[in-house]
């Protein structure tokens, strides 16, 4: 690939009406956000502050400040797709990140399975992070009434509240708490704090420090107090909610939050049955996978895996361990995930010698019995 790839991708969704062009008209305003494309579904539902000029015939306009502006024709595959022609054949001159607008009702998880699970898409992009916007005053109904808003929530990397100025300010601070409990490893900002300082570099790649930063990208610190406030230590944590505080939110309740630890090395092949096993057997109710793994094959490089769904991006080694902290970790955003499938499964092959290179046929046709249940 030519320079200036992998190119960073955010996806920008919320559900109707929190606010998505008020913020993407000022953001678009930034100079941190030269040279960014804004796909969007089409240029009528959004109405962007540059976008009072005669639609290009191609579904692309090319914006005063260097940004780019393009309709998902189609396909977002074809959209991401011709992006990059446009960059190799010259007839964009740089493009330094792409912002996927969706609509209000979706369900961001194929967004993300097209820029981690095309062949192609892969080696020109890379996922950089989720914004999910909610409204402060609608947010408590919205997420009660519809489970595709608490899935938006779930899968965020960052949450921005908007509309707080509308809305009381208790009321704020108790749907704030409700955001962490759905994904406590999300940032969770006011509107007003959301530049593209706060709102970017989400990956595991840190442009300040120069380094990778495992900790903050795995948002594990935050997935593990969770867990041990809710099961009271158990080495292999599950986060659960509190049912009696929460009781009246069933959605809130469909939602698990897994933060997976095991010491020491793991051989390459019992990660990877237990991925393989994972997704095929409940791979649609997986919202979001993060995991640095520490190979027994070769402990002194980690193995980087990000997924959604049933998709993994392509796993990645990085150089060196970046906070001298080896071992697997592994955080899990699951929906109606049965109970303690994903702790016993990971147990099977990290804490059982005579389960690292197992019968994969067997495993297969019967994956619940290596799990226990």
């Amino acid at each position: 690939m030519m320079g200036g790839f992998p190119i960073p991708v955010s996806v920008l969704t919320g559900f109707l009406g929190a606010g998505k062009t008020t913020l993407l008209n000022r953001l678009l305003k930034d100079p941190a956000l030269a040279d960014t494309a804004v796909i969007i579904n089409e240029f009528g539902e959004v109405a962007i502050d540059h976008l009072l000029v005669e639609q290009a015939s191609d579904g692309i306009i090319q914006l005063s400040d260097g940004c780019l502006c393009c309709t998902v024709r189609g396909d977002l595959v074809d959209t991401l797709a011709d992006l990059v022609d446009r960059l190799q054949t010259g007839r964009i001159a740089k493009l330094a990140r792409v912002v996927v607008e969706t609509t209000g009702l979706a369900d961001p998880a194929p967004v993300l399975q097209s820029i981690m699970a095309h062949p192609a898409l892969v080696q020109a992009f890379r996922l950089d992070g989720v914004m999910t916007l909610v409204d402060a005053v609608n947010g408590e109904t919205t997420l009660d009434a519809h489970v595709e808003a608490v899935k938006q929530a779930a899968v965020a990397d960052r949450i921005v509240l908007t509309k707080t100025d509308l809305a009381d300010a208790a009321e704020v601070e108790v749907l704030r708490a409700r955001l962490k409990q759905v994904n406590p490893g999300a940032l969770v900002l006011d509107v007003n704090e959301a530049g593209a300082a706060a709102l970017f570099n989400c990956g595991l790649y840190d442009p300040e420090t120069k380094s990778a930063d495992v900790r903050r990208w795995l948002g594990e610190e935050a997935a593990r107090d969770q867990d041990h406030h809710q099961d009271h230590g158990h080495h292999h944590h599950d986060g659960d909610h509190d049912h009696n505080h929460h009781h009246e939110h069933r959605h809130d309740t469909r939602v698990r939050t897994h933060s997976l630890v095991h010491e020491g090395p793991v051989p390459f092949s019992a990660i990877e049955m237990f991925l393989d096993l994972l997704r095929s057997t409940h791979g649609e109710k997986l919202l979001r996978m993060k995991g640095v793994i520490e190979l027994a094959e070769d402990p002194s490089r980690p193995l980087v895996i990000h997924g959604v769904q049933k998709i993994l991006h392509p796993p990645a080694r990085l150089p060196a361990w970046p906070d001298g902290q080896r071992g697997t970790r592994l955080v899990l955003i699951t929906l109606d995930m049965p109970q303690d499938y994903i702790q016993r499964l990971f147990a099977a092959f990290t804490n059982k010698p005579s389960i690292d290179t197992p019968d994969r046929a067997a495993l297969e046709s019967n994956p619940l019995a290596i799990a226990g249940l």
